[in-house]
């Protein structure tokens, strides 16, 4: 009898489990916010892969088949990520687009930034015919706390949809995720404080939002908003600003070889920083890495313009 009895006690928390969404995400720092609203309730998918691009990624079989079997799949949306848009050509899954909800503070790229180059590019054409804009909407906005607060209350809001049961403990999760946040967003202010008139430049054009947020002199990239080579005039105009003197430190990426940054730096007095992470590929994922990426970051930048 006992061992009955312990066989049908065993089984409850896999019929409980059963009831919470199948949550697909598609980077990251969503990956981390949507973990930190599910808790104890199940854990969420992640299609990025480590050290992978965000903006040039190949699904494999399983993880298309994940996107099939989801309840709803959270995502920045296609200015990011243009191969969960066509991956998704099929799902039935409520795709949750974070980017598009009207609460989401949003911000464009640098104006005309790379038309030059990218009037004779080929690869930038490709990318075109993809829907991949690079002179409209930044699509990096979990760079900016008060997106990644409001995002939290819409995945909470999400998940209670597909599962009422566990609502309010969504609703809590919710609550402790944006005090979490609130603090990290407070600690890196101040943190970052002390370098706020110092420009810098970075490989990829995906800092826009971290540096509004902060105030930081981010002053321009070498890359375009989604890492593609620059063209030949990008490349002249980056290397003179960099001889004038015009940048403290360089930061190169870690999705991306550093030596074309590093050739250009050559004979200038720009310091040369640790990569960046963006999306934070590098890093351990699960419910921490959103507070770790911003974290990272934020140390990265001070440990070469404060030096």
């Amino acid at each position: 009898m006992r061992y009955i009895i312990s066989l049908a006690l065993a089984s409850l928390p896999t019929l409980a489990l059963a009831e919470v969404p199948q949550v697909v995400t598609d980077i990251p720092p969503v990956h981390a916010l949507v973990a930190q609203v599910m808790g104890d309730l199940g854990t969420p998918i992640l299609l990025l892969e480590k050290g992978a691009d965000e903006h040039d990624f190949q699904l494999r079989p399983s993880q298309m088949q994940s996107i099939a079997d989801a309840d709803t799949v959270i995502w920045i949306g296609p200015e990011l990520t243009p191969w969960l848009d066509r991956a998704m050509t099929d799902s039935k899954a409520v795709s949750l687009t974070l980017l598009d909800d009207k609460a989401t503070q949003i911000q464009a790229y640098p104006a005309g930034q790379g038309e030059e180059e990218e009037a004779h590019d080929e690869a930038a054409a490709t990318e075109a015919a993809h829907s991949h804009a690079h002179d409209g909407t930044d699509p990096h906005a979990w760079m900016n706390p008060a997106n990644a607060a409001i995002w939290t209350d819409l995945i909470a809001a999400d998940l209670s949809t597909l599962d009422p049961e566990h609502a309010t403990t969504y609703a809590a999760n919710a609550a402790a995720t944006k005090a979490r946040i609130t603090t990290m967003d407070a600690e890196i202010t101040a943190q970052l404080s002390a370098i706020k008139d110092k420009p810098f430049v970075t490989f990829h054009a995906a800092y826009g939002y971290f540096a509004a947020h902060y105030g930081l002199a981010h002053h321009g990239s070498l890359a375009l908003g989604d890492a593609t080579t620059p063209g030949a005039a990008k490349l002249t105009e980056l290397q003179a600003e960099l001889k004038s003197g015009a940048y403290a430190c360089a930061f190169p990426e870690v999705q991306h070889d550093p030596a074309m940054l590093t050739q250009l730096m050559q004979g200038t007095a720009t310091k040369l920083g640790a990569a960046l992470d963006p999306v934070g590929s590098s890093l351990p994922f699960g419910p921490d890495a959103y507070d770790s990426l911003m974290r990272s970051i934020a140390k990265t930048l001070t440990d070469c313009l404060n030096g």
